[in-house]
């Protein structure tokens, strides 16, 4: 005799018949039951885990994705801050928050902050501290700006780099500011990108400075140029606003507002566009690019020319040549008369 089992009760008899305990259900083979089972797992073989992190905002599941950070590169900064330590690149006596007038009203100031980012670029910070210093003395708000001819603008701004276009993005800027806000500007990254000749550098340092607000890393061609050649790029970059991504990827939070001007002034000082000071950079021996652009041979640990941790910095002339490889004659041509 087959071995039966009725579903209800699991009970196991020797004949077939209904149920024990009554419920007339008819009792089936063993046989059937394990015939429409599906087969158990093979034993000995084990599922490989995976760790999974879950999104908040959509519930979906997502595989954590691997933390990638360069190497060395708290060290590296370590010797950046050691030697941005004096404080006197261009970039802090000359920077944009250097450049506005701290009597002025707040909106005043917080404009006044988006001009000189307006101006700086393409152009050294010595350039555009003078610009914004006749800016000032002829009234820098605004309104004032949309008041004023653009034959007299562009003789306050000269000679920044494209002085020309800066005159028209000056006037079309103040004048959607004075429109939309009430001479003030926007307060967001959405907003001030709408703005003409603002790109997404000069907003995320805008936030920084004019409104105390750290939206993302302000890359100029000093921190897109030092990041690649220092290898904290997990892939080299064509542009900033790659670099910028890139950066923000794996760079604490924390440090995105400091990374700016560190960077900026090491790039004026130190780790210059053309023929760079490797021999006296403190991270000469763990930097990928080292001595490959500078036609200095690299000096051995202990030798005279090796620079020790109380060495001082002195502020480099950055090459005549601009950053984007014009001639300095040909960016910034006379005025008309």
């Amino acid at each position: 005799l087959h071995k039966v089992i009725c579903a209800c009760v699991k009970s196991k008899v020797r004949s077939p018949s209904v149920c024990l305990d009554g419920c007339q259900e008819r009792l089936r083979p063993i046989t059937e039951i394990e015939a429409s089972s599906p087969p158990p797992p093979p034993r000995g073989r084990r599922r490989r885990q995976v760790k999974v992190e879950y999104d908040e905002d959509d519930g979906a599941s997502r595989v954590k994705a691997e933390h990638w950070e360069p190497p060395d590169w708290t060290k590296q900064l370590g010797f950046i801050r050691e030697m941005r330590s004096g404080r006197d690149a261009p970039v802090d006596n000359m920077g944009a928050e250097k450049c506005y007038d701290t009597q002025a009203p707040a909106h005043v100031r917080r404009f006044q902050v988006l001009v000189s980012l307006m101006l700086s670029s393409q152009t050294k910070d010595q350039v555009t501290g003078a610009a914004m210093q006749r800016l000032r003395a002829h009234g820098c708000t605004a309104e004032n700006i949309v008041a004023t001819d653009d034959k007299k603008l562009g003789e306050l701004i000269y000679p920044v780099g494209f002085w020309r276009n800066k005159v028209k993005f000056l006037k079309q800027t103040s004048a959607m500011l004075v429109t939309e806000f009430g001479g003030d500007i926007p307060n967001s990254v959405e907003g001030l990108v709408r703005l003409p000749g603002v790109g997404p550098k000069m907003a995320h340092l805008a936030m920084d400075i004019a409104w105390d607000q750290v939206s993302g890393i302000g890359v100029d061609t000093h921190v897109h140029r030092i990041s690649n050649r220092l290898g904290w790029l997990k892939k080299p970059t064509k542009n900033p606003e790659d670099t910028r991504k890139a950066l923000e990827e794996w760079l604490p939070r924390e440090l995105w507002s400091e990374i700016n001007w560190l960077l900026v002034g090491f790039g004026q000082q130190v780790c210059l566009p053309v023929s760079p000071l490797c021999s006296v950079c403190l991270n000469q021996y763990s930097c990928p690019s080292a001595h490959k652009c500078s036609p200095a041979k690299r000096p051995k640990p202990g030798s005279p020319r090796s620079p020790g941790p109380s060495r001082k910095f002195k502020v480099e002339s950055e090459p005549e040549q601009e950053s984007d490889g014009r001639s300095k004659s040909a960016a910034n041509q006379k005025p008309p008369d």
